[in-house]
């Protein structure tokens, strides 16, 4: 298949019909993935502190040090959650928090270790790009050496969070404080070559514009040429409801699911070395989530037993096991519940 120039997919997501640029994905995705397969993980989203001093003016999750609601979860508290988790058969923890101003790595590994040990069957998947960065930087030790650490301790792979845009224009504009895009690539270049695997994101609907939207989309494409270490890209639409960005942008609006589906379906013809695009349900329901397995999505990412950023800012979308199978079924696929790393547990 001929690779995808920058111009043609920006041509495609501003000027191709929406029917026949899901045609053109779903084809892709059809080569990719003939068994008809579409699948989901069982995990819990375990957001283990919400205190940061990033400030991101799409965020409504953030708390400061001692700012009423702030909160840095027990390991016990944690526990807990896992517990909650293996009871329903769960496989994967997604660990994010606010980036902290005072934890060091030590603090990290031992979180790790100790979750590693108690629950060694149960995946560790976390930490953003931007976590990593502060904790070397608090911690005055390398990015590498962090990583290693972290991978030490029992750390699995490495989410996509933290990448919004990658143009350095809008998150000059949305997320001044945070690392620039080349320092992104760089965190999960070095994530890759010492064997971790990591997923990419991207968050639209702010202030960005195609272009960017392109030049995002350029930046793991080229990272994956190099390393082939990204295991899936999952595209997620900015939620405004309760942001500072709200305040500045008045009239910004939630991006409509035709656009979500015409990205979705870009990602999937330009993103040629990507061999999994995840439908995003959390922030676009669960029936646009459906459709996307038609617009080039195979894979409906999790039960998400737990949610609690895009939640703050208004987006309260559940599900289970037994909804998420009936929704693959219904779309005409074959249900199959993964691990972390794609590998098939059960089909269902």
């Amino acid at each position: 298949m001929k690779r995808v120039s920058n111009d043609e997919i920006l041509k495609e997501i501003q000027s191709t019909p929406l029917k026949e640029l899901g045609k053109k994905a779903f084809d892709i995705k059809r080569e990719l993935h003939s068994d008809k397969i579409s699948t989901f993980v069982i995990d819990r989203n375990i957001n283990y502190t919400n205190i940061c001093w990033v400030d991101c003016k799409f965020c409504a999750f953030k708390r400061k040090v001692n700012e009423e609601g702030a909160y840095i979860l027990s390991f016990e508290e944690i526990d807990s959650k896992i517990d909650e988790l293996i009871a329903i058969g769960g496989t994967q923890i997604l660990f994010q928090g606010g980036v902290h101003p005072t934890l060091k790595l030590e603090w990290y590994e031992k979180l790790v270790s100790h979750i590693h040990q108690k629950y060694p069957n149960i995946t560790i998947h976390g930490f953003s790009a931007i976590e990593i960065d502060y904790i070397s930087k608090v911690s005055k030790v390398s990015i590498k050496e962090t990583l290693k650490a972290l991978k030490q301790a029992g750390l699995s792979s490495i989410p996509g969070a933290g990448a919004e845009i990658l143009s350095d224009r809008v998150r000059d504009i949305i997320a001044p404080k945070k690392l620039d895009s080349s320092e992104w690539i760089d965190i999960h270049r070095q994530a890759h070559y010492l064997d971790m695997k990591t997923t990419a994101t991207m968050m639209f609907g702010s202030i960005e514009d195609d272009k960017d939207i392109v030049e995002h989309f350029h930046r793991i494409r080229e990272l994956q040429d190099e390393t082939g270490g990204f295991r899936a890209f999952i595209l997620w639409s900015f939620q405004p409801d309760n942001t500072p960005l709200i305040k500045e942008i008045p009239n910004i609006k939630k991006a409509s699911s035709n656009r979500y589906l015409r990205l979705l379906s870009a990602s999937r013809i330009y993103l040629d070395n990507f061999k999994n695009i995840q439908s995003s349900w959390v922030t676009q329901g669960k029936f646009v989530g459906q459709l996307a397995l038609s617009f080039g999505a195979n894979d409906l990412g999790s039960t998400m037993m737990e949610e609690n950023v895009v939640a703050s800012a208004g987006a309260t979308n559940t599900t289970n096991t037994e909804e998420l199978i009936k929704l693959i079924r219904d779309a005409g696929e074959r249900p199959a519940i993964r691990d972390t790393a794609y590998n098939i547990l059960k089909m269902c």
